[in-house]
């Protein structure tokens, strides 16, 4: 295994001084419309989503996809994490800029919880994409994820629509965002976001009782379901 790891460490160095950024599969990697045995296989962890939330039902890949529950339309939904490899050759190789590049489950910076939507046909008919408040970074403008989505699928013919404050919600700091987001791209397919940076009912900036201030009471999140039938 160190031999292994020793050669795979020796590649990534190789590469990165030939100018050759090594790759790995993320979330966008995944082809709309073809079957699953087109897509990445370098991902790791999979298992049964719970729309956007944690991992339900291990799985051994996306050819497992019937052992989850299917949503209202009629797709399952399959979580996986990005694999970890070129990060830990990265940490061994003492280089902070692509420990950053190849840290986590991300995308455009942020931690994200990535889903594969499966349909009967066993082609991977959507993408999901939800802010992971697990971690710190970026936490505090999760939405601000929304300008990167939408730089990449196209800015125009966005329909966005304000959602209303329910009780007990208020802003953080003065800005209070709450809206779901559509747009039909080019072949048909639909994707629908939800932006929020809020505080919940009961979540406050400083403690009632000993008056410090208070950490994470905030939700601060996009979640974006791109499907294309």
């Amino acid at each position: 295994m160190r031999l292994i790891f020793a050669i795979c460490a020796f590649a990534f160095t190789t590469a990165a001084g030939l100018g050759q950024v090594p790759q790995r599969g993320e979330i966008w990697s995944l082809k709309l419309g073809a079957p699953i045995g087109e897509q990445p296989a370098d991902f790791v962890d999979y298992a049964c989503g719970s729309v956007g939330g944690a991992p339900s039902i291990p799985l051994s890949g996306f050819a497992d996809f019937k052992r989850c529950r299917p949503e209202e339309n009629g797709l399952r939904e399959v979580y996986f994490r990005y694999d970890d490899e070129l990060e830990y050759i990265a940490r061994a190789n003492n280089s902070p800029a692509d420990i950053e590049r190849f840290g986590g489950t991300k995308t455009y910076g942020f931690p994200i919880v990535a889903s594969a939507l499966i349909g009967e046909d066993a082609s991977v008919r959507g993408l999901r994409i939800v802010s992971d408040p697990r971690y710190d970074t970026n936490r505090d403008d999760a939405y601000v994820l929304k300008n990167f989505i939408t730089a990449r699928l196209g800015r125009e013919s966005w329909i966005c629509e304000d959602l209303p404050m329910e009780e007990g919600e208020t802003s953080v700091d003065g800005l209070y965002i709450k809206q779901r987001c559509v747009r039909t791209l080019e072949g048909g397919a639909k994707a629908t976001m939800w932006v929020r940076h809020l505080r919940k009912a009961g979540q406050a900036r400083l403690d009632p009782r000993s008056g410090k201030q208070t950490k994470n009471q905030f939700e601060s999140l996009v979640r974006l379901d791109l499907v294309g039938f």
